[in-house]
C-alpha cells in the first residue's frame, strides 16, 4: 500500500500542476510548451496510479469499492490527496 500512497501524491500533484500552472500558462501567456511537458507526465502517472489501484485490489486486499473511489478521486483536483488521507489511512503498510 505504500506504493499506492506515494503514487496518489504524485498523481494528485501532477494534476494540480497541469490544471493550475500549465493550462493557465498555455491560455494566458501563450506557452503551450508547459502543457506539452506536464500533460504526458500526468498521463503516465494517471495510468500508473490506476494500475497500482488494480494491483492493490488483487494483491493487498484493497476493497473494490475503495479502488473505484480512488479512480474517481484521480479525476478530480485534490481528489487523490483526499483519497490518501481518508481511505488509504485505513490500510496498514
Amino acid at each position: 500500500m505504500k506504493t499506492l500512497k506515494i503514487f496518489s501524491i504524485l498523481e494528485g500533484t501532477s494534476l494540480i500542476l497541469l490544471l493550475f500552472i500549465a493550462v493557465p500558462l498555455k491560455r494566458l501567456m501563450d506557452m503551450p510548451e508547459a502543457v506539452s511537458i506536464i500533460g504526458p507526465i500526468h498521463g503516465g502517472l494517471f495510468v500508473l496510479f490506476n494500475l497500482i489501484l488494480i494491483w492493490a485490489v488483487i494483491k493487498h486486499g484493497l476493497k473494490v469499492k475503495h479502488a473505484v473511489i480512488g479512480f474517481i478521486a484521480s479525476l478530480l483536483p485534490f481528489g487523490s490527496f483526499i483519497f490518501k488521507a481518508k481511505i488509504l489511512k485505513q490500510y496498514e503498510d
